[in-house]
């Protein structure tokens, strides 16, 4: 869809860190230093000038308070100008996907021709708080005019003051954790734990084979791990070439020990990682020479009352996505929805082929389309690669950009749901 100035948006190139289990091999290795690596690899794979870079846009969930704008670190690289802004922001799992919407917009409206975009978060690395007495009463101390008045107020503490504060995968407005959500979804959708595990096993077996033919490693930086450099990580450490449902069947629920469905196989895990993308205007890519992976045609956010259905945001930003876009479900040759949980994914596919979910939700006369399994995450997806939580979106773009080019697909579309009751989906198109 060419925005009415005629400025078209093209994603020029994307690349990403390895995704790896939080508190495994990238553990030592801040969000901060994962975002610039994945930026550093993409300038020096495109050859891009850096003085072409115009801003600098990254997603993160879970900021450290010790560099909050991680943005504006990445566009503090060496590689690149001190002059160019940046800005950080959070739109949870879909964070980096509307990175790469805010570069477009940015583009569109001529405040851009060259934007980098991206994504990264550390789950290894999470900020642990003190309880807010204990704060306090540090904060009181500091403010002591001598030794004796700062030991004489830390005196005050307690045992239970000293209890910290972990931030919860949970939806603050209700204190369910996104695996309780994804439990309620499973049992009001009749999601069965046997379809769970097999699109988790399917997930897993399609990413060992891209793996293994080089189309998802093509896309990874291979990092060496410090203190010591000596070991290199080329590839996602979440994959397991050799899962079977006997094993998965063998898991015990955990979010729901006695009824549940939701397991740690059929689940995406706690991962540490980053992505980066180039988008640029048409016009800038043909200038410098560039041939596009791929155009952005349309994209749309979405969001559902938390108590609810939690993760069904994208049952209602795909259509809006497409009907921006002017297309048809059946017009998509590729498809990459992100996988937080397999009950939210095939969910989310029971709700786009029903004619009844259609009307009651939608209004629609008609169900918004079938899904093709053969065009579903052809190389799996975050159950098997892995999911850090503001990395995960750029890293869809970028693999469907790339598969899109391989087997010469004129449409393609990301879906990401996201915690707050949201969806996000974007269609790309290739000529």
């Amino acid at each position: 869809m060419v925005a009415q100035n005629g400025r078209r948006v093209a994603i020029v190139a994307g690349c990403r860190t390895p995704f790896a289990k939080s508190g495994t091999v990238l553990k030592d290795i801040a969000a901060v230093e994962l975002a610039r690596l994945a930026a550093r690899e993409l300038l020096a794979r495109t050859e891009l000038e850096p003085k072409r870079v115009d801003q600098v846009v990254f997603g993160q969930v879970i900021p450290s308070v010790l560099a909050p704008n991680v943005a504006r670190e990445v566009s503090l690289l060496p590689q690149l100008p001190r002059t160019v802004p940046a800005f950080s922001l959070n739109r949870a799992c879909a964070s980096s996907g509307q990175a790469i919407a805010v570069a477009h917009d940015e583009i569109v409206l001529g405040r851009a021709d060259v934007v980098l975009a991206g994504g990264t978060e550390s789950l290894s690395d999470v900020p642990i708080l003190h309880s807010r007495r204990f704060a306090e009463l540090l904060v009181e101390a500091s403010k002591a005019k001598s030794l004796g008045g700062r030991l004489k107020t830390l005196a005050k503490t307690r045992p239970r003051d000293l209890i910290p504060v972990t931030p919860a995968i949970a939806e603050p407005s209700t204190g369910l954790t996104m695996g309780q959500s994804a439990e309620k979804m499973a049992k009001e959708n009749g999601i069965t734990r046997e379809a769970q595990d097999r699109f988790a096993l399917r997930s897993h077996q399609r990413a060992a084979a891209g793996t293994a033919d080089g189309r998802l490693t093509a896309e990874i930086v291979p990092l060496f791990v410090p203190p010591g450099y000596d070991t290199v990580v080329t590839s996602d450490n979440g994959i397991r070439a050799d899962s079977t449902l006997e094993q998965m069947a063998r898991l015990k629920p955990v979010f729901d020990r006695r009824y549940g469905t939701v397991t740690a196989a059929n689940a995406s895990p706690l991962t540490d990682g980053a992505a980066a993308v180039l988008v640029m205007s048409a016009e800038a890519a043909r200038a410098l020479g560039y041939e596009p992976l791929a155009y952005v045609r349309a994209f749309a956010v979405a969001a559902v009352d938390p108590g609810g259905q939690l993760l069904m945001g994208p049952g209602f930003a795909v259509p809006k996505a497409l009907e921006r876009a002017g297309l048809d479900w059946r017009e998509l040759g590729l498809v990459e929805m992100h996988e937080a949980f397999a009950v939210q994914v095939l969910s989310n596919i029971q709700a786009i082929e029903s004619d009844r979910w259609a009307r009651e939700q939608l209004g629609r006369s008609g169900r918004i389309g079938e899904v093709n399994p053969e065009t579903l995450n052809v190389m799996g997806g975050s159950i098997a690669i892995g999911h850090p939580f503001g990395a995960t979106g750029a890293r869809l773009v970028t693999t469907l950009a790339h598969e899109m080019r391989r087997r010469d697909v004129q449409f393609g579309l990301v879906s990401v749901c996201a915690q707050g009751g949201m969806g996000f989906a974007m269609v790309l198109e290739r000529r």
